[in-house]
């Protein structure tokens, strides 16, 4: 969403407009985000101060992502859940409750925004004892308003190397989480769509599992970046704004 329906606390000019139009014209969306450290509905809300017309069933994330993934993959695993409060209240509401005892099955590691030493060393001794690292995305970065911040990724990282396991990542760029909005909106995943900035996740995720994309140059992904990167989208636009003049008006998408 950041980079590609606004920036910061600000919409990108035209985007308001673009979902307004998906809406117009009867388009099936979803807004899929990889950041796990906030809750859907923050998401949700954030979009409304912005004057997006959503709802909090318009927002997957990869917290929920990965929570029913557990829940259909992983049925009765004992999970340790690495989260902020607000991010594991939200997983206790989808099923998903944090086991504190020994010998958990799967450890689940989350965008957390309040980790520390305590939180990474238990973590880290589960591992050693057997559990399987679940990870909601691999982010090694998170944008901010003006930078970045440190993500997912690094403390992955850490696991993979000290306890010499193999993670299974649900949120983007993995199809999962395309899959499962595909599941939502009732259509196959090569019906889809995907839009967004980044080449490393948003793209990727669509090219992975078959579907169109469309790279928006509003975010992280500059010409420079592009060029050397081999990753492909389908579409290139500006930005959202420009989706329907230049893409689907013209007939190369139905």
């Amino acid at each position: 969403m950041d980079g590609t329906l606004y920036k910061g606390e600000d919409p990108i000019p035209g985007a308001r407009e673009f979902v307004a139009e998906l809406r117009k014209r009867g388009i099936p969306f979803r807004f899929l985000t990889n950041n796990s450290s906030h809750t859907c509905s923050f998401f949700a809300d954030r979009l409304r101060r912005m004057g997006f017309g959503i709802e909090d069933r318009d927002v997957l994330s990869s917290t929920v992502a990965t929570a029913r993934f557990i829940l259909k993959e992983r049925k009765g695993a004992k999970v340790h859940v690495i989260a902020t409060p607000d991010v594991a209240a939200e997983l206790r509401s989808l099923g998903v409750e944090h086991y504190d005892g020994p010998r958990p099955d799967v450890v689940l590691l989350t965008y957390d925004t309040t980790i520390d030493y305590a939180k990474i060393n238990a973590g880290y001794h589960h591992l050693l004892e057997g559990a399987e690292l679940i990870a909601t995305h691999p982010d090694d970065v998170c944008p901010t308003e003006d930078s970045y911040d440190v993500d997912i990724g690094p403390f992955i990282r850490l696991y993979e190397s000290l306890a010499k396991v193999e993670p299974t990542v649900v949120g983007k760029p993995s199809r999962r989480m395309l899959e499962m909005c595909a599941a939502e909106l009732s259509v196959e995943p090569e019906d889809i769509v995907m839009v967004g900035d980044r080449l490393s996740t948003d793209i990727r995720m669509g090219n992975l599992a078959g579907t169109r994309t469309i790279l928006v140059m509003s975010g992280e992904t500059d010409a420079a970046l592009l060029a050397k990167s081999d990753v492909e989208p389908t579409f290139k636009a500006g930005s959202v704004a420009d989706i329907f003049p230049e893409i689907i008006d013209r007939g190369l998408i139905s």
